[in-house]
């Protein structure tokens, strides 16, 4: 009988550590992490000494509508042989600050050869996603070791994916160089320095 009570006891204690071993993750670190995408789309536009024709900036503005520009979209003109003329690209940079964006210095690489008399504008986008969430495969699991299930942080990653204004944040941030200090501590200073009780 005692034989029998051990071999059950050893057979429940594998069978825990079985059910376990799938989930690795011992702390509070979520195993989904966003995942930041990046889009090029481009448009190629015939630039004479004159600038951009009507039609043509009608075209831009059409391409924009339909790609809904906005914030967190990078904007470039991409004009390797440099023979466009500066009233194309101050065209160009009208229309894109119509939207409350400026144009990028640089421009990325794109597939094809940008020919002779013509510029390509290129909109970068990015986007902010967590593969594998939700995941509910392991609903059911009792961990015994205190580990975070697969599905854990996903809730979370993935409402702040869908809520970032610019998704490039997740990668890099953003840059405090050129601000400020004495205008971003203004408010502060203000709040400090108010006569509280006619004092």
């Amino acid at each position: 009988m005692r034989i029998v009570s051990m071999a059950l006891i050893t057979a429940l204690g594998l069978s825990v550590t079985a059910c376990g071993s799938t989930t690795a993750n011992r702390s509070v670190y979520s195993e989904r992490q966003p995942v930041v995408s990046k889009s090029n789309f481009v448009l190629d536009l015939s630039a004479g000494n004159g600038g951009l024709s009507t039609a043509e900036q009608n075209r831009l503005s059409g391409w924009f509508e339909a790609l809904e520009l906005g914030y967190g979209d990078r904007v470039s003109i991409d004009d390797p042989s440099y023979s466009a003329s500066s009233l194309a690209k101050t065209a160009v940079e009208n229309i894109v600050a119509s939207y409350g964006l400026l144009v990028s210095e640089t421009a990325p690489v794109t597939e094809g050869h940008v020919q002779s008399g013509l510029i390509r504008v290129v909109v970068t986008r990015t986007a902010a996603s967590v593969p594998g969430c939700p995941d509910f495969s392991h609903r059911s699991h009792t961990d015994f070791q205190v580990r975070t299930s697969e599905n854990y942080g996903c809730g979370t990653n993935s409402t702040l994916s869908a809520m970032i204004a610019d998704p490039e944040d997740l990668v890099r941030g953003q840059k405090a160089d050129g601000e400020d200090q004495s205008r971003a501590s203004k408010a502060i200073r203000a709040y400090r320095d108010k006569n509280v009780g006619g004092q």
